[in-house]
C-alpha cells in the first residue's frame, strides 16, 4: 500500500478557500429555503443543528484516524475532507 502525498499549505490554503466558498453558497441557499416558512422551512433547520452537532463531534476522532504522528498539513487535510463532503452534498441538495 502506498502512502498518499501530503498537500503543500498553498494547496490547503485553496482548499479551504473553497470550502469556505461552497459553505457560504449552502448558507444562501439554506436562508432562502427557510426565509419560505412552513414544514420545509422547519425540516431543513433540525436539518441544520443536526448536522452541525454530527460534525463537530465525529471531527476528532476523524483527525486522529490519522496517528498521533501525523503532521499539522495532514490534520488540516483531512479537517478539509471532513467537512467537505456535507457540505457538497448540501450544495447539490439545495440547488436542486
Amino acid at each position: 500500500m502506498t502512502k498518499t502525498l501530503t498537500k503543500t499549505w498553498p494547496e490547503l490554503a485553496f482548499e479551504g478557500w473553497w470550502l469556505g466558498a461552497e459553505m457560504s453558497a449552502v448558507i444562501w441557499l439554506r436562508g432562502l429555503r427557510m426565509m419560505t416558512g412552513g414544514r420545509l422551512a422547519s425540516r431543513e433547520a433540525e436539518r441544520m443543528v443536526s448536522e452541525k452537532l454530527l460534525a463537530a463531534m465525529t471531527l476528532f476522532p476523524a483527525i486522529m484516524a490519522g496517528g498521533i504522528g501525523q503532521s499539522a498539513e495532514e490534520a488540516t487535510g483531512r479537517a478539509i475532507a471532513h467537512y467537505r463532503t456535507p457540505v457538497r452534498a448540501n450544495r447539490k441538495r439545495l440547488s436542486r
